[in-house]
């Protein structure tokens, strides 16, 4: 797949305008986009993060301004996002806060990016004291949820990606190798598949693919030793996430139970997925599956987490999650079971919601691959 085109100051255009309109719907009178993930959303403009504010201000009444340091304008004006909109920059010695007051309605209420310091939060409460502040995840969790044709071939050609990761790295030995190297060359692969930026590569053998939050140790994979495998970076600015389990030599009965079990239960969660149907039934239908095969107390984390610019973001498939499904959502379907002293299985694709139903982003085998 060819490099796809860049984004434009029209697209990053329409996503102000979009977000303006959901700030309206939810009562509040703006935004407030901090540098991270959100600005580059905004923008593509990543700026370096510092004590030295800077921010897009998105009004539901007035047009858009980039706030920021003088010293980082001409950074600012060569971003896409910011070059059709108004500028205002501020200059070290005087008060910034004051400053961006006058960007805002002094009375009204903002919703923040999570990635916005605290030192900088508290400093507009100090100087707009009768305005309000939220959370973007908590007042507008879907902003960067619904992706677009071009947002979906960069995590299309992510997941591509990773599955080429996966069907070369059970080609090489792992009885005998530490964890820790098997990492290292998931890490080399990611990037010989595209990868600008390799984010994790756990390796979890035998008892240590128990802990979901196992990353690599030292430990010598041996033979007999069910291997968990989740790694993933980003590719064209978007990330991908991939998790298979895998077997050292044949397996037992009790592993291929355990592995089957898991396996059922994401093809039932991915089976679940269609427009309208809640984030918490994707977990509730995965879950059940696991529950009912004896095995529910050993499945320890949600069933899902949104993706996208983060590896991380919302939509969440997890209980308490009524946010309906969407075309154009993208999120992991991976549930788990982890046996402690033994060990675990995980099973994860990224799947985008579309008006029939689902579609994979990840399309390398589900089934338990023997390797050496």
């Amino acid at each position: 797949m060819s490099t796809p085109a860049p984004f434009t100051s029209e697209d990053f255009a329409h996503r102000m305008t979009r977000a303006a309109e959901q700030a309206r719907e939810a009562g509040l009178a703006g935004l407030l986009v901090a540098p991270g993930p959100d600005l580059v959303y905004f923008t593509g403009y990543a700026p370096m993060i510092s004590e030295r504010i800077s921010v897009l201000v998105i009004n539901i009444a007035r047009d858009p301004v980039m706030f920021v340091p003088s010293l980082e304008r001409s950074g600012a004006e060569s971003a896409p996002g910011v070059a059709a909109i108004a500028l205002k920059d501020w200059s070290d010695g005087e008060d910034p806060y004051r400053a961006a007051a006058g960007l805002l309605d002094g009375g009204g209420r903002y919703a923040i990016s999570d990635s916005a310091w605290a030192m900088q939060l508290l400093g507009l409460q100090g100087a707009l004291p009768q305005a309000g502040f939220v959370s973007m995840t908590d007042a507008l969790p879907m902003l960067r949820a619904i992706k677009d044709a071009d947002e979906l071939e960069r995590l299309t050609a992510a997941g591509r990606a990773v599955d080429g990761c996966f069907e070369e790295i059970i080609r090489s030995r792992f009885e005998g190798r530490r964890e820790r190297e098997i990492a290292a060359d998931l890490a080399r692969l990611l990037r010989e598949h595209g990868h600008s930026r390799v984010d994790f590569t756990v390796v979890g053998s035998g008892p240590n693919g128990a802990n979901p939050h196992h990353e690599m140790s030292d430990r010598v994979v041996e033979r007999g030793d069910m291997v968990v495998m989740d790694f993933g970076g980003a590719k064209h600015g978007y990330e991908s996430d991939i998790t298979r389990t895998v077997h050292v030599g044949e397996p037992s009965e009790d592993e291929l139970e355990v592995f089957e079990v898991v396996r059922a239960a994401q093809q039932a969660g991915f089976e679940a997925v269609r427009p309208g149907v809640e984030c918490q039934e994707i977990d509730r239908v995965a879950r059940k599956v696991i529950t009912d095969a004896g095995y529910g107390e050993y499945f320890i984390h949600r069933t899902g987490h949104g993706i996208g610019l983060t590896a991380h973001e919302p939509p969440y498939m997890v209980e308490g999650e009524t946010e309906p499904l969407q075309p154009g959502m993208c999120f992991s379907i991976e549930p788990g079971i982890y046996l402690p002293g033994r060990f675990g299985v995980r099973i994860e694709d990224i799947v985008t919601v579309t008006e029939a139903g689902a579609r994979r982003l990840n399309n390398s085998t589900r089934e338990l691959r023997i390797v050496a």
